[in-house]
């Protein structure tokens, strides 16, 4: 039901599969970004950029809207109340993101490959770990706005942080081409240090860096915790 609920809302539509698919698309066709020196295609940078992207697009901005007006109108509250109960609802909505990603990674893998994509194969499993703990960042960082703002607060400061991240984040404009303090500031986000691991193992960047697993690490420990703190249900 929660994954339904996602896919017919027009607004979650747009965040986790059409503006990835246009940035994929577009930035690849038109050669108008800087991309690394190791790449010699713009969709071989993209791909893992857009990858992650679209993690943060479903699990923090989609998840901190949605909850933050299911928060307003009463609906977590009712739910609360019911034999569902808490841990089963947010077992269900962890769920319903990852069943998300699944279907972008199914659109944008082949999207993609047909853009001339040469992806690593071998960094399959790595990624998807980065992935997971990424999800359960970006899900702690959404649930932290949906809990302690009002819902036209969140749905602001979600999107606020979520052009931000994207700037930020390696995603579409590579780390190397900020200014050195705004990269050392990038390093320490979730969202550089997801498209770093998905650079590294399914795109053409390398060694997987250490330093963006414990970036990773902390924020998928951090952004829960403090969630679960601060969260009010009504």
């Amino acid at each position: 039901m929660e994954v339904v609920l996602t896919l017919r809302r027009g607004e979650s539509l747009l965040l986790t599969l059409g503006i990835p698919v246009v940035l994929l698309a577009f930035f690849s066709l038109v050669d108008v970004l800087p991309t690394d020196a190791v790449v010699d295609d713009p969709v071989d940078f993209l791909a893992p950029g857009v990858l992650a992207l679209a993690v943060m697009s479903t699990a923090m901005v989609s998840v901190a809207i949605a909850t933050g007006f299911e928060r307003q109108y009463g609906v977590l509250k009712r739910l609360g109340s019911t034999p569902l109960g808490r841990p089963a609802l947010l077992a269900a909505k962890t769920a319903a993101v990852l069943a998300v990603e699944a279907v972008q990674v199914a659109v944008l893998v082949p999207v993609a490959l047909a853009l001339g994509w040469d992806a690593d194969a071998s960094g399959v499993a790595t990624a998807v770990a980065a992935v997971l703990l990424a999800t359960v960042a970006f899900a702690g960082l959404g649930l932290l706005m949906a809990g302690a703002l009002r819902a036209e607060v969140t749905l602001a400061a979600a999107n606020g942080l979520y052009l931000v991240l994207l700037l930020l984040g390696g995603m579409v404009v590579p780390l190397a081409e900020l200014p050195g303090g705004l990269r050392a500031v990038a390093r320490a986000l979730p969202a550089a240090a997801l498209s770093d691991v998905l650079q590294a193992a399914i795109g053409a960047a390398g060694r997987v860096p250490g330093r963006a697993w414990l970036v990773l690490a902390a924020w998928a420990v951090l952004a829960p915790v403090a969630a679960a703190v601060s969260f009010r249900w009504e």
